[in-house]
């Protein structure tokens, strides 16, 4: 398992950097078409103004302003920031979005009500970040982290893509509890936590929730 996640490290930073043109359709394909369903379950677990981290070719970001959130983005990769600017541009919303990284948020302290992260690599469950989170949300403010999702239709391809989910190590088989690790890390950072699974038609996603105590 460690020597596929290895193998496709690279791939990875290659979807998100020089060829995040593609990104959409790759989501799409390994997902069978839930990736959107997957981002859009974020939503009511969010309000008030929200930063998104990572927030990829933008979609979730279009979604927040549509809603009347008052959004906010970071993503370190120049080629996202231009797809995100531009599908927001193109729908006539100013977008308010920063190249940074998750462990240094260019942005004042205690100024948002919502953090949200979807499906990122393991950088959001670095200490830093999380302090770093901790310091932009106001009292009580809250993380929400979408950390992974499964197939669970009995289809032939939806088992192949479920199968494919958990040998690439973006999935576990089922989900399982929450990691002891993980819940003293947050505890530890200033945060109360608590997970849950989301049931959407055909598959199912992880919902982290962490309030800033």
């Amino acid at each position: 398992m460690h020597l596929i996640l290895f193998l496709l490290r690279p791939i990875y930073y290659l979807l998100y950097h020089q060829f995040a043109w593609t990104y959409d359709f790759v989501a799409a394909l390994v997902s069978l078409g839930h990736w959107q369903a997957w981002v859009q379950s974020a939503l009511p677990y969010l309000n008030g103004r929200v930063l998104e981290i990572g927030f990829g070719p933008g979609h979730l970001q279009l979604s927040l302003v549509e809603n009347k959130f008052q959004a906010f983005g970071l993503d370190e990769s120049r080629q996202m920031a231009h797809q995100a600017r531009r599908r927001l541009h193109k729908k006539g919303d100013i977008s308010r979005l920063s190249r940074g990284y998750a462990q240094n948020i260019p942005f004042a302290g205690g100024v948002f009500d919502s953090v949200v992260v979807t499906f990122p690599a393991g950088y959001i469950f670095d200490p830093r970040t999380l302090q770093e989170i901790k310091r932009v949300l106001v009292p009580a403010g809250r993380l929400i982290i979408l950390p992974m999702a499964w197939i669970t239709g009995t289809r032939p391809l939806e088992r192949l893509a479920a199968w494919l989910f958990r040998v690439s190590g973006e999935a576990p088989g089922k989900p399982g509890p929450f990691s002891e690790l993980l819940k003293d890390r947050f505890a530890h950072t200033g945060f109360d936590v608590r997970s849950e699974v989301v049931e959407l038609q055909g598959s199912q996603v992880q919902v982290i929730t962490a309030k800033k105590t």
